[in-house]
C-alpha cells in the first residue's frame, strides 16, 4: 500500500473508534472454559512396554542422553520403573535360586547392582541436559518479549507523530508481521504484553488518517482469516478424538489471538462463534474424563474386591497338595480376571497393584514353603519306614514264634503311624516291608500255630471299647470328649488282628460311634466359638467382622461344590476298598465343610440380631 498524499487537503479518513484508549479492540479469547484434565498414566506392565531387560533400558538412557533428544518425564519415570522393576525381578529369582539351590535365607548375601550407577549417571546427564534446554527456551521466550516491547516502543513512536503516521505506514505493517513471526514469551507476561501491543495498535489506527476503502480492507482480511479458524473449531466438533480435537483448539486459540481485529459491529458475533465452537469441544473434553474417571474407580473396585479374596483364603487350612494345587487354580483364574480389568485411578494404580501382587506372592510363597516342607517330611517318612523294612529283614527268618509276633505287630503299628514316603520308593518299599512279614507268618502258619484264639481276644477288646463309646452320652463330658476320643482310637489302633470275616462290620460300628461322638464334640466347640464371637462383638468392629465372614462364607461354598463335584466323579458302586475309603473321606471332608459354613452363618446371624 503506497503512502496517501494529498497537498492541497486533508485525508478523508474514517471516524475514530470510540473508547479506543481504555480498552484494547478486542477481548482477549478463552483458550478453555473447562479445566483441563491430565491423561492418567498407563499401568506399567512387561507385556506392554518394548523392554524386557535392564540392558535395554540402559541403552535407550544413553541414546537419550548422547544425543541431546527431547523426552517425555511420562517416558523417563517409566524407564525407571521398568529397570527397577526389572532389577527387583532378578534379586528375587537369585534368591529363589539359592534357597532352591540348598541356601538358607540368613547365608543369602545380594549380588552389588553394578547397573545402578550406569542408570543414574545417566539420568544425571539426562536431567542435566533438560536443565540447559529449559534455560535455552526461557532465554528465548525473554529475548522474544523484550523484541516485541521495542515493537511496542516503535509503534508509540509513530503514534506520537501524528503527521507521520500515513508516511510510515508500510513500516507499520512489517512491524506487524515481525510481531506475528516472533514465537513464545514468558507466559506470566504474555497477557498483559498482549493486551498492551492490541492498545497501541488500535490507538494507531485511530492516529491513522486513512480513507475508508483500505480500513475497510484491512477489516475484511481479518474476518476472512476468524472466520476460517471458527469453520476450523467447528469442525473439529466432528473429531472422534477428543483428546487431539482438545489440542488442536488450542492452536486455533493462539492463531485468533494474533489475528488482527475486524469491523466493529462484527466483533462479537466472530468472537462468540468462535466461543461456541470452543465450548463444544472443551465440555467434550470434560465429560470425557469424567467417564474415564468414573471407568477407573470401578476398575479400582473390581482389584480391589480381587485383592479381598485372595487374602481371604485361610492358607493355614490347606493340609494337602490337592488342596493346595485347587486354591492355586483360583489364584490363576483370578490373576488372568485381573489382566481383563482396565487401569485404576493413577494415584491408586500402582498401590492396588502392589496389594494384588503382594497377596498373590504370600500364597505362592507359601505354597512354596508347604512343598519343600513335604518333600522334606516325605523323605523323614522314607528314613523311617526303610529302617522298619531292615528291621522286619532281620526278623523274618527267626522261629521264636511269639516274641517275633509281637514285634513284627509292633513294626506295623509304627509303618502305619508314619506318613507317606516319596511315590517313586513308596512300592519298593512297601513290597520289601510286606514280603519280610509275609515270609514270617507264612513259617509259622507251616509250623502249625494257631492265631484264632489271640484274633478272638482282640475281637473281645475291639466290640468292649465299641461298647462304652455306645454308652457315652455327648452332654456329660463337653469339655473331655475329644482327649477321651483320642485315646479310644489310640487303643483300638494298639490291638492286634481279628477274624477277618468279623474284620469290616467291627470297625463300620466303631467308625459310626467315633462319628457319632466327633459330631457332638464339634457342634459343642461351634457354640462356643459362636458365643465368644458374640461377646466379640460388643467390643465393637461389626463391619470388618461382616465382610471377613461374607468372605470365608464364600470361599466355604466354593470348597464344597468343588467336593461334591468330585464325588460326582466317583463310582459309587464300586466294590475296591481304595475306593469306597476315599469317597467316605471326601464325605467326612464335605460335612466338615458343611458344619463350619452353618457356623459362619450363625455369627452372621449374631450379626445382624446385634445391630
Amino acid at each position: 500500500m503506497t503512502e496517501i498524499q494529498n497537498p492541497t487537503e486533508e485525508p478523508v479518513v474514517e471516524p475514530a473508534i470510540t473508547e479506543t484508549t481504555a480498552q484494547p479492540v478486542a477481548e482477549e479469547p478463552v483458550v478453555s472454559e473447562a479445566p483441563v484434565a491430565e491423561e492418567p498414566q498407563a499401568e506399567i506392565s512387561s507385556a506392554s512396554v518394548p523392554y524386557q531387560s535392564k540392558a535395554e533400558v540402559l541403552a535407550r538412557l544413553k541414546q537419550i542422553a548422547e544425543t541431546g533428544e527431547e523426552s517425555s518425564r511420562q517416558e523417563l519415570d517409566s524407564l525407571k520403573s521398568i529397570f527397577y522393576r526389572l532389577h527387583k525381578q532378578e534379586v528375587e529369582e537369585a534368591y529363589k535360586s539359592f534357597i532352591d539351590g540348598g541356601g538358607t535365607p540368613e547365608e543369602y548375601q545380594p549380588a552389588e547392582n553394578n547397573d545402578e550407577a550406569e542408570f543414574k549417571a545417566q539420568m544425571a546427564i539426562i536431567r542435566e541436559n533438560r536443565a540447559q534446554i529449559a534455560q535455552q527456551q526461557e532465554a528465548e521466550r525473554e529475548a522474544n518479549y523484550q523484541k516485541k516491547l521495542e515493537i511496542i516502543e516503535k509503534i508509540k513512536a509513530y503514534i506520537d507523530n501524528p503527521d507521520e503516521v500515513n508516511r510510515v505506514y508500510n513500516d507499520f505493517k512489517q512491524l506487524q508481521q515481525e510481531w506475528n513471526e516472533i514465537k513464545n514469551v514468558p507466559a506470566e507476561k504474555a497477557t498483559e504484553l498482549w493486551k498492551t501491543y492490541q492498545q497501541v495498535v488500535e490507538q494507531y489506527y485511530d492516529t491513522l488518517k486513512l480513507n475508508n476503502e483500505l480500513r475497510a480492507y484491512d477489516f475484511k482480511k481479518n474476518l476472512e482469516r476468524k472466520t476460517a479458524l471458527c469453520e476450523a473449531a467447528e469442525k473439529l466438533c466432528e473429531e472422534e478424538d477428543i483428546i487431539a480435537a482438545f489440542r488442536k483448539l488450542q492452536q486455533l486459540h493462539a492463531e485468533f489471538r494474533e489475528i488482527g481485529p475486524v469491523a466493529n459491529d462484527l466483533r462479537e458475533e466472530i468472537w462468540n462463534r468462535f466461543k461456541a465452537a470452543s465450548t463444544i469441544i472443551n465440555k467434550k473434553h470434560y465429560e470425557h474424563f469424567e467417564e474415564r474417571k468414573q471407568q477407573e474407580e470401578e476398575n479400582l473396585q473390581k482389584k480391589s474386591e480381587i485383592c479381598e479374596t485372595i487374602e481371604g483364603y485361610d492358607l493355614d487350612s490347606l493340609k494337602t497338595f490337592a488342596e493346595w494345587n485347587a486354591l492355586s487354580e483360583k489364584i490363576t483364574e483370578l490373576q488372568a480376571l485381573w489382566k481383563t480389568i482396565g487401569y485404576a485411578p493413577q494415584k491408586m494404580n500402582v498401590k492396588i497393584f502392589e496389594r494384588f501382587r503382594a497377596a498373590c506372592d504370600h500364597f505362592f510363597t507359601r505354597k512354596a514353603e508347604y512343598f519343600k516342607s513335604v518333600r522334606d517330611s516325605l523323605n523323614e517318612n522314607y528314613e523311617a519306614k526303610l529302617a522298619l523294612v531292615e528291621k522286619a529283614e532281620e526278623l523274618k527268618d527267626s522261629t521264636d514264634w511269639k516274641a517275633t509276633t509281637d514285634k513284627l505287630v509292633e513294626l506295623q503299628k509304627k509303618w502305619k503311624e508314619i506318613g507317606t514316603v516319596p511315590k517313586k520308593y513308596s512300592d519298593q518299599i512297601w513290597q520289601r516291608f510286606n514280603a519280610a512279614c509275609d515270609a514270617f507268618f507264612a513259617a509259622k502258619k507251616e509250623a502249625g500255630i494257631d492265631t484264632r484264639g489271640e484274633q478272638q481276644e482282640n475281637l473281645q477288646k475291639k466290640q468292649s471299647i465299641i461298647e462304652r463309646l455306645a454308652a457315652i452320652d455327648p452332654a456329660d463330658m463337653e469339655s473331655e470328649l475329644r482327649d477321651m476320643l483320642r485315646k479310644a482310637q489310640q487303643e483300638w489302633n494298639e490291638i492286634g488282628h481279628v477274624p477277618f470275616k468279623e474284620k469290616d462290620k467291627l470297625y463300620k460300628l466303631f467308625r459310626e460311634q467315633m462319628d457319632r461322638l466327633y459330631g457332638a464334640a464339634s457342634a459343642n466347640a461351634t457354640r462356643r466359638r459362636v458365643n465368644n464371637f458374640k461377646n466379640a462383638i460388643k467390643e465393637g468392629g461389626a463391619d470388618r467382622l461382616r465382610d471377613r465372614l461374607l468372605r470365608q462364607l464364600d470361599i466355604l461354598r466354593n470348597e464344597i461344590k468343588t467336593y461334591e463335584n468330585n464325588l460326582g466323579f466317583l463310582n459309587p458302586s464300586s466294590k475296591s476298598k481304595q475306593g469306597n475309603a476315599l469317597v467316605e473321606e471326601l464325605n467326612r471332608k464335605v460335612d466338615k465343610l458343611r458344619s463350619d459354613l452353618e457356623e459362619v452363618k450363625a455369627k452372621l446371624a449374631s450379626l445382624d440380631e446385634s445391630e
